[in-house]
């Protein structure tokens, strides 16, 4: 009987830990090769949490078209996106869309739409209705 609630319990203890990662990420790549010191990668991601944040002013999920952003992440490194004041080496926010996004290709297809950008950025969540998708141009 003590095995059958080892193993109970373990199972249980499995299940909790495969259900509470959460495998979404960020990722941000340039339609054009980007300045050397500035650069969000193709290949990047930054895992969410499960729990939700707290509300920022500098978190890019509440970023608006016309605001810009601006790269925290080293060189090369995960890109790692704040809202900031409009100036040298930021990003201006061309387009947002909110909703499904299915990667890279998806988030290239819709900023291919939008005249002048360099750059685009996506959040792809477990759950869609997070999503979104970065049209941006560097300044």
């Amino acid at each position: 009987m003590l095995a059958v609630l080892a193993v109970l319990v373990l199972g249980g203890a499995a299940t909790f830990y495969l259900l509470g990662r959460d495998d979404a990420a960020p990722v941000a790549g340039p339609s054009q090769p980007a300045a050397p010191d500035v650069e969000p990668s193709a290949g990047a991601s930054e895992p969410a949490t499960t729990a939700p944040a707290p509300a920022s002013s500098a978190d890019p999920r509440f970023v608006n078209a016309g605001q810009c952003v601006r790269n925290e992440a080293p060189a090369g490194g995960k890109p790692k996106l704040l809202i900031s004041e409009c100036g040298a080496k930021t990003y201006q926010v061309l387009r947002r869309f909110d909703g499904a996004t299915s990667g890279e290709k998806d988030a290239q297809a819709k900023c291919a739409k939008v005249d002048g950008y360099t750059n685009w950025y996506f959040f792809d969540s477990e759950l869609d209705t997070l999503d979104f998708v970065l049209c941006l141009k560097q300044r």
